[in-house]
């Protein structure tokens, strides 16, 4: 039987809906490899003319997630490239006065290969004890005690590593809702994760952090920036986080709780991998630099670190121009 004008129609725009469905699923979750140049570009602002600044940058790893080299550097002199001991961070720093204006401009671009991180294709590792120890200890802000374990009070957690980690994550996910609003967001701080039940990347990924190393599972957290599903280019505004969990065999299991909570229908998929719209920039919390800082260990190092006259120098001050560009 011949279909009427109005059920063509109907059906070409039910297929149409269908097939952008699908073009959108795919580009959400990529699993080929995605080749970009990032921009990491700042300029230090409101200093005095002539002030010394000391100026420290993450280095993005080259490790079985990314590839990564550097295209150029634009800095106002010459640089050093250290890496420091507890995660082995590449931090490139230098030291600079600043011009008439009061500014000290800098970038760096590099040229990257993004794989997607998945647990059925990562490759075991063999971590010594002293990194295994780190990882399973609290942090300033990730408490491995105290308030974030009343989230399990009514869960029996499952013997196997893999079956507790993704009821943490399911218990996370549950609990927070991706939100910026108001303040007291962005510190990846557990507890007020916990209390406040929202956040952003680090909150979530903090609060799961506490949960698998309370139970004696090694966690790690690690950050960088997300790029947009469609390729092209364009500015990024702000980091994104991620976490990842390691299993007795020596396999490192990725987590993107936020990103699952942000796209329910991603849930599955975030729970032991990662798209490649990302850059990771560096591991850990409590970080000490190398040259060493004379402020505090770093609650996670992601942007400029920048110190004047001994102390640290206000990022609200530190206009950053992260960009990307596709080259695929």
């Amino acid at each position: 039987m011949a279909l009427s004008v109005w059920s063509r129609r109907m059906l070409l725009t039910f297929v149409g809906a269908i097939a952008a469905a699908l073009a959108q699923a795919a580009e959400e979750k990529p699993t080929e490899p995605r080749a970009f140049q990032f921009t990491y570009a700042a300029t230090v602002v409101d200093l005095k003319p002539e002030q010394g600044a000391r100026i420290w940058l993450p280095i993005p790893p080259k490790n079985e997630d990314q590839d990564v080299e550097i295209v150029s550097k634009d800095l106002p002199s010459e640089c050093r490239i250290n890496r420091e001991p507890a995660f082995g961070n590449r931090i490139l720093s230098f030291e600079a006065k600043a011009d008439r204006r009061g500014c000290i401009p800098f970038s760096v671009v590099y040229r990257v290969k993004r794989r997607e991180v998945s647990r059925d294709t990562a490759t075991k590792r063999d971590e010594d004890a002293e990194e295994l120890k780190r990882l399973l200890q609290a942090n300033r802000r990730v408490p491995i005690s105290g308030k974030p374990l009343e989230l399990l009070k009514d869960a029996k957690v499952p013997e196997g590593e893999m079956e507790a980690a993704r009821l943490f994550y399911d218990v996370v996910n549950r609990h927070m809702r991706y939100s910026k609003e108001g303040t007291g967001w962005g510190e990846g701080d557990s507890t007020w994760a916990c209390e406040n039940g929202r956040g952003n990347c680090t909150d979530f990924h903090s609060l799961f952090i506490s949960l698998a190393r309370a139970r004696r599972i090694p966690a790690k957290f690690e950050i960088g920036f997300s790029l947009p599903t469609k390729r092209g280019s364009g500015t990024i505004n702000g980091y994104h986080c991620w976490a990842k969990f390691r299993l007795s065999s020596g396999v490192w299991v990725p987590v993107d709780i936020s990103e699952a909570n942000k796209e329910p229908s991603l849930r599955d998929y975030y729970f032991g991998k990662l798209s490649t719209n990302r850059i990771a920039f560096s591991t850990g919390r409590d970080l000490v630099l190398v040259p060493r800082q004379a402020g505090p260990p770093l609650n996670f190092f992601v942007y400029p670190y920048v110190e004047v006259d001994g102390k640290e120098y206000p990022q609200v001050k530190i206009q950053r121009r992260m960009s990307f560009r596709d080259e695929e």
